[in-house]
């Protein structure tokens, strides 16, 4: 299906962030994976290692982004880019929420730090 409304994108949770998945084999992608992220203030997520490239769009409030040792702070209209095998972490370390939207291909893992691998949905 060509289109997804917001009453369509599946929401997930983990690590304390909500993510709001609107392009995904389950919607009709065949290639890229795109969702709204939504991390509350205060919010750091795990570092973690990634096998396909990332573009990370900010929306609105501000976040924390390290990409293989290098972090920046990103305002809204910010983008960064992590390569394949990157290590990353996001931290919005505000006290406003804040939401990227994120794309990358299908079939995106993360492995954390103490080895386990994610292979998250809303990029799967």
């Amino acid at each position: 299906m060509p289109f997804v409304t917001a009453a369509d994108a599946v929401a997930h949770e983990i690590h304390g962030v909500r993510f709001v998945s609107y392009a995904a084999p389950a919607l009709g992608s065949e290639e890229l994976c795109a969702w709204r992220s939504e991390v509350p203030a205060g919010t750091s997520g795990p570092p973690h290692t990634i096998t396909r490239e990332e573009v990370f769009l900010v929306l609105s409030g501000s976040v924390e982004l390290s990409v293989d040792g290098e972090t920046r702070s990103l305002a809204p209209g910010d983008a960064a880019i992590a390569r394949p095998g990157s290590s990353i972490g996001l931290s919005n370390r505000t006290e406003e929420p804040a939401t990227l939207w994120v794309t990358t291909s299908i079939g995106l893992q993360a492995t954390l730090a103490d080895g386990s691998r994610i292979s998250p949905p809303w990029a799967n």
